[in-house]
Formats: structure tokens, C-alpha cells, sequence
């Protein structure tokens, strides 16, 4: 199981150096997954290896978000007073979310175009 979590974060390492490198818009775990899986597809072997620590790392996902919730808890208390205005700020993004998406939605819509209604 070490192999395979030291593959997993050599692959994390080349993702990172390549995002930094080619200055990619892209986090660099995301580039090392796709590292990762271009990997696995040019090598069938390299999945026996990694499969035994990814599943292991799976199985204790849980236990990653602990240190996010306690950070969320300890940045509560910086908020008292500011409730209203925390509230008034996710509602309206959250409005101004869906009316963004329902626009982008109705403007990629072919039936849209053709200005004929939907079937559906």
C-alpha cells in the first residue's frame, strides 16, 4: 500500500509542477489525475498498484472533511453580529446563480433559436 500511495502523490507532485510550469488554469491535482489516467490507460499494471491504497483512501474519505468542518466552526464565530448580511449574500448569489444559469440555458437551446417552443 505505500507504492500506491506514493504512486498517488508522485503523480499529484507532476500535476503540480506542470500547472506551475505551463501556468495552467487548472489546479494541480486535477492535472495529476489526468496524468494519472493517461497512466493507467498506457499501463494496465500500474492500476493493480494503485487500486489497493486508492480504495484504502476511499474508505476514510470521511475523515478528510474533518479538518474543513472544524474550520468552518472556528470561522462561525467571526461572523457573529454579520448574520443578516451573510444570509442577504447567499441568498442573492444563490438567485443570481440560477437566473444566470436559466439565461445561458435558453441561449444555448437550439429549439430556443429556431424561436420554436419546446415538446417536451
Amino acid at each position: 500500500m505505500l507504492i500506491a500511495f506514493a504512486v498517488l502523490l508522485v503523480f499529484q507532485c507532476l500535476g503540480e509542477g506542470l500547472v506551475f510550469l505551463l501556468r495552467l488554469p487548472v489546479p494541480g491535482p486535477v492535472a495529476g489525475m489526468l496524468l494519472l489516467l493517461v497512466a493507467l490507460v498506457a499501463f494496465p499494471r500500474l492500476h493493480e498498484i494503485v487500486e489497493a491504497g486508492a480504495n484504502e483512501l476511499l474508505r476514510h474519505l470521511s475523515l478528510l472533511f474533518v479538518p474543513a468542518g472544524v474550520g468552518i466552526i472556528v470561522a462561525a464565530a467571526s461572523g457573529s453580529g454579520h448574520w443578516l448580511a451573510i444570509c442577504a449574500a447567499v441568498v442573492g448569489s444563490t438567485l443570481l446563480t440560477l437566473a444566470v444559469t436559466a439565461l445561458v440555458l435558453r441561449a444555448l437551446t437550439p429549439a430556443h433559436k429556431n424561436g420554436k417552443g419546446s415538446d417536451v
